[in-house]
């Protein structure tokens, strides 16, 4: 299991909703991505680019018929990264929440 860390480069919402996104599959499909994150082919190429440029994220370019295509996977190292994020995140709400009112302080 991954240690809590705050990472960085996956905060951001758009980084941080690819990564997610990537989390729950294998491989996806760049069209997938794009249509589900709802950004622009510059947009996600770019933050891919950052992802795969760091180790979080590899690519795969293949060609379909007469068509490229392009898919992307989490890395191991993505995955624990993404992994310690969101239990960094999960500590920080914990100790944000309201204390117990049946709790004597």
């Amino acid at each position: 299991m991954s240690r809590a860390r705050f990472d960085e480069l996956i905060h951001p919402s758009t980084r941080l909703a690819l990564v997610a996104t990537l989390a729950a599959a294998d491989w996806a499909e760049f069209a997938f991505l794009k249509d589900r994150l709802g950004l622009s082919d510059s947009a996600l190429s770019k933050q891919l680019a950052t992802l795969e440029d760091a180790g979080y994220v590899t690519t795969e370019r293949r060609l379909e018929g007469s068509r490229r295509k392009v898919r992307a996977r989490l890395t191991e190292h993505g995955r624990d990264a993404f992994t310690g994020h969101v239990a960094a995140l999960q500590e920080i709400v914990a100790t944000a929440a309201p204390a117990d009112p049946a709790t004597p302080a």
